[in-house]
């Protein structure tokens, strides 16, 4: 009996053994976890200057300060008389806004528990990268109308590659990706954020999603599949879906059989095949919408070519009795509550309805316009982009209204018809200045290319004017202009600011977005 007990013991006493060592691991493993929570990380180089700091969670704590020195300091001594920043929180993370890029930084944390300090963290570093278009000297988005209304809100400037605050600093740029350097990012398009708290764009022909700290967190396949071809070639429009999902406009090439009795003198031999038979054929550019899930699977199509094909576009005739352009597509809006997708044409000024997931065409707004045609009219716009659906049931856009010289560009709200006896009409519009004189299109301006429209909570349009001029500005129904910039470059030869070319802007109108944007992908 005493030998079985003696096992038991040493059973026991390796069992408590056991116990003990898997504690210690787990104590072990404790420090590591804190030293996460840490952020920015030690020695992090940001492309932001709005930034969110993340630290330890300290027990009975009863708030939190955060002091942030401009410098590298490595001592207690050299650090306080050089802070710059104190805020305080109750939580053990916050935002904070350092003042400039190009800079080094040292913070800390100190906890206070009873109004008494307990606790100050070590010296943390970080630094602020820059690039030129977030030099102030050289780039800037001039406000010409401040507003207190939007005082929380932020702009996106893809001609920058920048978040602006609503004074026209900036606060974020897009960093280099792999395989791209901050020099190659010129084809950047569409940026935005998304409802999930992240950045979405478009460049060099290739779809991302970013967080706020630049990890790609999506990539387009851009493999062929719906084109036919070795990629789908994205461009225009990107957007994350609120079911998870991404959608984007893609391009084909498609083969049209043409009349061997037309004349293709005056068609681009590029675009120009004959096959055995004598039999001609024209290369037509026709787009595609495509719907991918998370995983990067094609879960949804529709390709315009397939609907053109067969519709009334075939019979109009350019002045050589050719149809030799491309139709454009060059945005959409997909409406997830009434299943409809609204697709824009720029080439023949015509906005598309369809059912979604059907595909089928519902009915199309705009008469066809093509250049060098006289007997096309079209009385609704010219040119547009931006296609969009309002909260009360409005379809509105940018109209670049370029068919005619002298004409300026508008912003146009538009009823559709609720019957088939009814007529689509106008029932609102707004002609476009910058710095208040007149923005009007010239001969050599009929491709004006960008520009778009967001509508605000409160019914004001945010809106981003054409690449020829860039102004981004907020007007209300009553046609007051609440805030207006306009983003500019530094020429150096010509002595002067010139406004920066760029396809669109977005608005991320509240703090709380912001703030979702910041934290996503930073560890508690």
């Amino acid at each position: 009996m005493e030998c079985c007990d003696k096992k038991i013991t040493r059973v026991q006493n390796l069992y408590t053994l056991l116990i003990c060592s898997m504690v210690m691991m787990l104590l072990l493993s404790i420090p590591s976890k804190v030293n996460a929570q840490i952020f920015p990380k030690e020695g992090s180089k940001l492309h932001y200057r709005l930034v969110g700091f993340s630290f330890p969670r300290a027990s009975e704590t009863e708030k939190y300060t955060l002091e942030i020195a401009n410098g590298n300091y490595n001592s207690e001594d050299s650090f306080k008389g050089k802070v710059i920043i104190s805020l305080t929180a109750s939580e053990n993370r916050l935002i904070a806004e350092v003042p400039s890029f190009g800079c080094q930084y040292t913070w800390r944390v100190i906890s206070v528990a009873n109004s008494v300090t307990t606790t100050k963290s070590e010296l943390h570093h970080f630094s602020t990268n820059i690039i030129p278009n977030v030099d102030t000297n050289i780039s800037r988005f001039r406000i010409t109308k401040n507003t207190d209304k939007y005082k929380d809100a932020y702009v996106f400037l893809d001609g920058k590659r920048t978040l602006n605050d609503i004074n026209g600093h900036p606060i974020w740029y897009l960093p280099a990706l792999p395989a791209f350097n901050n020099e190659n990012l010129r084809d950047l398009r569409d940026l935005k954020l998304s409802p999930q708290g992240t950045i979405t764009f478009l460049l060099n022909e290739q779809a991302y999603e970013i967080n706020y700290n630049g990890d790609i967190l999506w990539k387009g396949p851009n493999n062929g599949v719906v084109s036919g071809k070795i990629f789908e070639r994205y461009h225009h429009e990107f957007t994350r879906l609120a079911n998870g999902h991404y959608m984007v406009l893609g391009s084909e090439n498609v083969l049209w059989k043409l009349n061997p009795t037309k004349d293709t003198s005056l068609l681009h031999n590029d675009k120009i095949i004959r096959d055995s038979s004598n039999t001609i054929k024209q290369k037509i550019e026709f787009g595609t919408l495509i719907e991918y899930d998370e995983k990067g699977n094609v879960v949804w199509r529709w390709k315009s070519s397939e609907y053109f094909k067969g519709s009334d576009l075939s019979h109009r005739k350019t002045a050589n009795g050719m149809f030799d352009i491309d139709t454009h597509e060059n945005s959409f809006f997909y409406d997830e509550k009434a299943k409809v997708i609204y697709i824009s044409f720029r080439n023949i000024s015509s906005v598309l309805k369809i059912k979604y997931p059907e595909g089928k065409v519902l009915n199309t707004y705009g008469s066809i316009y093509m250049p060098h045609v006289t007997t096309n009219s079209n009385d609704l716009f010219c040119y547009q982009h931006s296609c969009r659906h309002s909260q009360n049931g409005y379809l509105y856009l940018f109209d670049n209204n370029s068919c005619n010289a002298g004409a300026s560009p508008k912003i146009v709200i538009i009823q559709e018809p609720k019957s088939e006896k009814e007529k689509i009409k106008r029932v609102w519009e707004y002609e476009c200045n910058v710095d208040g004189k007149p923005a009007t299109i010239q001969e050599d301006d009929k491709l004006t290319r960008g520009g778009n429209v967001i509508e605000l909570p409160d019914s004001s349009l945010f809106v981003s004017m054409c690449s020829k001029y860039s102004a981004v500005f907020i007007v209300n129904r009553d046609k007051k202009i609440l805030w207006s910039g306009v983003p500019e470059n530094w020429n150096q030869g010509q002595n002067k600011w010139n406004a920066t070319i760029q396809y669109r802007a977005s608005i991320i109108n509240n703090r709380k977005d912001l703030e979702n944007l910041i934290w996503n992908g930073i560890s508690n």
